[in-house]
């Protein structure tokens, strides 16, 4: 055997281990290198310290993690464990492995037509939200995600540049649904994937945690695959009053569940977050008058301020959006006894006028009052205990309009003559849809000149003294509980009359409630079920609906008579009511 060629094989077979070995250490090190990258990036992105491997092994082996609330896509809010998403193909992807939840789990029912409302504007086809699937084991022949650590809320604002959808659609639904889940805390992060710029609002959104919002444009600059290890997906659309017309036309939603307590804590919040402290402010009460400065606009603003000072004595100064702050404007209707304002957007900030205060809406020629509602809706709220007041401009003489800007301020040099003489002409603009009708748009960017009469007297009518803030006592409803140990007792007498007798103790949480007890409703509320009301029992005898009975023969019973607090009535271990009604009435 030749010694060299063996010595040379050796060689070989080192030198090639060796080199293999080098090969697996550079892929190591370069392994290493980009999760060390990727690591850096994820810090960029948040203070939150990440274990990369550790973040990225429970991602390859546990997969992506759902549980949502709500039965239907219009009412659903999903949490998620390692929901990813492509920057490149701009859609979510879960992960599916052996470890893997998803509930509920719709299969093809997921498109039907989504998973979810991103916005709080509801079942609007471009707001749903989905995800596309892949299974856990693909992520090798993906980009290294980038994760993000911070517990993410991801949702779409609707229309940023309008102030009513800023706060209607966008902050109200999210500080509140911010308020259900215990760890969308002021350290959670925004994530807003609408694909609008941040807008002239934008600082409002920023209030509602103390890190900065991110944007769906930005999210490329982070990486080609973020995985976010916490989320919650979509918004609560229970603080929403208003609907904007897209099926039906607009007007208050059929089933309002807030209330104004519910507004005032939120703007008792923003108010915290702008530093505006009405304790320090004036005492001094006044009119405010909103001034827009682009369109719509008050012709006669100047004598508009004039008169109201004078009919009122009360000092009235303008604010608009473009001169103010935002904090100012806040502090100023925050304290103001009356707010004047054109129908518009910037009226939604009446929600922080203070109890007792007069909101008036005036509308351009045309525009009925009873067909555009937002700003009445929350004015008379249950619990925002402000007065409202609709004025109309009735004189075609009185209004300005410009048939010859583009159709999106109210030009009408699109359409053809007959149409737009049939516009000109009308005096009051029919129900219509969202969001382009022509005959809208026209009377809607219209100038007014306030008929000064008209207006003083339509606001007499409601604001009979000096209108001012008004120390209100708390308006909500306290109910009773359920009436304790009902009893039913038949008794016969004779073959053509039957007595019911009926007892109860009264619900245990009215002696706390600062009320006097009233009698129960009817007698028909209590057959042929035997159910008593949960009302206390009268003070005397009454007879029963429908009863021919002589006197006495049906009456209620006083039962133990006491004060709701425990006044100076005798107190007794049991109050009860009795009733008897003879056979066949109810």
């Amino acid at each position: 055997m030749n010694i060299a060629a063996v010595f040379n094989a050796l060689l070989v077979s080192v030198l090639a281990a060796v080199l293999w070995k080098y090969i697996k250490l550079r892929e190591h090190v370069f392994v290493v290198e980009e999760e060390l990258v990727l690591t850096r990036q994820s810090q960029e992105l948040s203070q939150v310290q990440i274990d990369y491997h550790a973040a990225l092994q429970a991602l390859v082996e546990d997969g992506t993690r759902m549980v949502c609330t709500g039965r239907m896509h219009t009412d659903r809010i999903c949490r998620f464990e390692s929901l990813c998403y492509s920057t490149e193909a701009e859609e979510f992807v879960y992960f599916h492995s052996n470890s893997s939840v998803m509930l509920p789990n719709l299969g093809s029912r997921r498109f039907q037509p989504a998973l979810l409302d991103l916005s709080s504007v509801e079942d609007h086809n471009t707001q749903y939200f989905n995800f596309v699937e892949l299974p856990a084991a693909a992520l090798k022949f993906m980009p290294k995600p980038v994760f993000v650590p911070d517990v993410a809320l991801i949702a779409n604002r609707f229309n940023p540049d309008n102030l009513m959808h800023v706060f209607h659609d966008d902050l109200l639904p999210i500080y509140y649904t911010m308020q259900q889940f215990s760890d969308l805390d002021l350290e959670a992060r925004l994530f807003f994937m609408e694909g609008w710029s941040e807008g002239v609002h934008f600082d409002l959104y920023k209030l509602l945690s103390n890190k900065q919002p991110l944007l769906r444009e930005q999210l490329k600059t982070l990486g080609r695959l973020l995985c976010f290890t916490k989320s919650y997906v979509g918004l609560s659309k229970i603080t929403t009053w208003y609907q904007y017309g897209f099926v039906q036309p607009q007007g208050p939603k059929a089933n309002i569940l807030v209330s104004g307590n519910e507004i005032r804590q939120f703007t008792k919040f923003m108010m915290q977050k702008l530093n505006v402290s009405l304790e320090e402010s004036s005492s001094e009460e006044y009119i405010v008058v909103f001034s827009r400065t682009i369109n719509r606009l008050i012709l006669n603003e100047a004598e508009l301020i004039l008169a109201l000072a004078q009919e009122f004595q009360m000092k009235t100064i303008t604010i608009s959006l473009e001169e103010h702050s935002f904090s100012d404007i806040v502090r100023l209707i925050g304290n103001a006894s009356m707010l004047v304002s054109m129908h518009g957007a910037q009226l939604v900030l009446s929600l922080f006028l203070p109890r007792g205060a007069t909101v008036v809406e005036l509308f351009p020629y045309a525009i009925n009052p009873e067909h555009y509602t937002p700003y009445k809706t929350l004015a008379t709220l249950p619990g925002m205990d402000l007065q409202y007041i609709a004025w109309q401009n009735t004189d075609r003489e009185d209004t300005v309009t410009y048939p010859d800007r583009p159709w999106d301020q109210g030009g009408i040099a699109h359409l053809d003559k007959a149409e737009q003489e049939r516009i000109i002409k009308s005096t009051e603009v029919p129900r219509h849809l969202c969001c382009r009708n022509p005959e809208w748009l026209f009377r809607a960017y219209q100038d007014t000149k306030v008929n000064i009469q008209s207006l003083i007297h339509v606001i007499r009518q409601t604001v009979k003294s000096k209108p001012g803030p008004k120390k209100q006592k708390w308006s909500g409803s306290l109910y009773p509980g359920k009436v304790r140990d009902a009893k039913c007792q038949a008794s016969v007498q004779g073959t053509s009359e039957a007595k019911l007798a009926v007892s109860w103790q009264i619900p245990w949480n009215l002696k706390y409630l600062k009320t006097r007890a009233q009698a129960p409703a009817s007698s028909h509320q209590l057959a042929p079920c035997c159910q008593p009301s949960s009302s206390k029992q009268g003070e005397g005898p009454r007879r029963l609906p429908g009863d021919r009975s002589k006197k006495g023969e049906s009456i209620w019973g006083r039962g133990s008579e006491r004060d709701a607090l425990g006044g100076p009535q005798e107190r007794q271990k049991e109050g009860r009511g009795n009733s008897t009604c003879k056979k066949g009435h109810r």
